[in-house]
């Protein structure tokens, strides 16, 4: 069956003599698809703006514009109109389609800069507030469970970047912008910059690690610069990245617990804090300014709760009369 040819059709009309040509139908259909994008771009262009003059991370910026990006589109509205109880009804929608709370504080959080510092929208606390997190104890891989992910990461640059965060407690994103002269041979150290809180910090360079860097760095082309550099475009890598192949490797070495990158920091201190290592340097080792962030760890501890005798196992002779 031989197909008509669209050109037959641009420009006429059907059923109603009086209807617009075909084309000019679908031009309006495209205008009414994508009014919103076209709509929405000056402020997406204006928050991006408001979080450069902030001095906000590129990251935090681009969530941001996500979140709002989102928001609007749900909303349909000109942003001029939008109030707190738009917000309101759009985060209980998100909670009922089963979002987490703290999706939802990041959605608060990107929506309420926007109102402030883009449309100068009063902010209502009492109309949208934060959420109540869950608190669940962080994902915590035995010794043996690290060694055999370990085991289980042929690349040898993947490797050498998880043995990394591990061995120093490094966040995913620290590790990925290490640079060569970030690594101190001499004093055992590494230097960490770009920092969530913006503060630069030390941290330990374990002899193990430090081997496996430096196989890694003659094997893999010596870099000099970005220390675990994109093969293709010599930048950065991406969280993604690491993410995917760890998730190859957990599954590879038969891990049953759901571990991501981040694993392996907890993982650091939780072994730190059963090796009876202070508090106070495992806290400034991880970069924590609030010291109730380093004492999850304590809950996780095994040594922390094996020491720990229960009152139901007190001797007979102990019992009161």
């Amino acid at each position: 069956m031989n197909r008509i040819p669209f050109y037959l059709f641009v420009g006429k009309r059907f059923y109603d003599p009086n209807a617009p040509p075909v084309l000019s139908i679908v031009l309006e259909l495209m205008i009414d698809k994508y009014k919103e994008v076209f709509m929405y771009e000056s402020y997406l262009t204006q928050l991006e703006e408001a979080g450069k003059i902030r001095n906000l991370k590129e990251r935090s910026i681009s969530c941001y514009k996500n979140y709002v990006s989102y928001f609007l589109n749900y909303t349909k509205k000109d942003p001029a109109e939008l109030s707190c109880q738009d917000v309101r009804a759009f985060l209980l929608e998100r909670k009922d389609a089963g979002i987490k709370a703290a999706t939802l504080n990041l959605y608060n959080s990107a929506i309420r800069f926007f109102f402030r510092f883009v449309l100068h929208i009063l902010w209502d606390d009492d109309i949208v507030p934060r959420m109540i997190k869950e608190q669940p104890l962080p994902v915590v891989l035995t010794q043996d469970e690290i060694d055999r992910f370990l085991d289980a990461v042929e690349n040898l640059k993947y490797k050498a970047m998880f043995a990394t965060m591990y061995s120093s407690g490094m966040r995913v994103s620290e590790v990925i912008h290490l640079h060569y002269n970030d690594i101190s041979r001499s004093r055992m150290q590494i230097h960490v910059r770009n920092t969530k809180n913006r503060m630069d910090r030390y941290t330990i360079l374990s002899k193990r690690n430090l081997d496996l860097l430096t196989r890694y760095w003659f094997e893999c082309g010596r870099p000099r610069g970005i220390l675990f550099p994109n093969r293709w475009t010599g930048d950065y890598l991406t969280v993604s990245t690491l993410e995917q192949v760890m998730r190859r490797a957990v599954a590879q070495a038969d891990i049953s617990v759901k571990a991501t990158p981040h694993s392996l920091r907890h993982s650091f201190a939780t072994h730190l804090m059963e090796q009876g290592t202070d508090q106070k340097l495992i806290q400034s080792l991880l970069g924590h300014r609030d010291p109730k962030s380093t004492e999850v760890y304590l809950h996780v501890s095994n040594k922390s709760l094996m020491d720990v005798e229960s009152p139901f196992d007190r001797k007979e002779g102990d019992q009161n009369d």
